[in-house]
């Protein structure tokens, strides 16, 4: 289980401590509801975090989980039938998922599996 937590909040820069594992450009889930975050910064134990979703309500002491993976996109059959935000979710699955707004959290895959 990860000892990871949010230390500090400033507008989509989150910085955490003791991010297992952590690497450069390593995707975080931030929270409960699993924000999608990108490590820019590390020092010694701090990891300095680009949030990609809206972190209102994001408090210290949440929990993060590192992904140990980078940032990356789907390449298929498929991909230029659709439109897509700007961390590769498609956009109608996400207006039927959630309608005009946009809520926080979202897990889809870029391309049909």
């Amino acid at each position: 289980m990860s000892n990871s937590i949010v230390s500090r909040i400033s507008g989509s820069v989150v910085v955490a401590t003791d991010v297992e594992e952590a690497q450069m450009y390593d995707v975080v889930r931030i929270g409960e509801l699993g924000l999608l975050g990108e490590i820019i910064r590390l020092e010694g134990n701090k990891a300095t975090i680009q949030v990609y979703e809206d972190t209102t309500g994001i408090r210290p002491g949440e929990k993060l989980i590192n992904t140990k993976k980078p940032l990356s996109m789907q390449l298929g059959p498929g991909l230029l039938k659709s439109i897509y935000d700007g961390i590769q979710r498609p956009l109608d699955v996400l207006r039927e998922k959630s309608g005009d707004f946009i809520s926080r959290g979202n897990i889809i895959p870029a391309l049909d599996q």
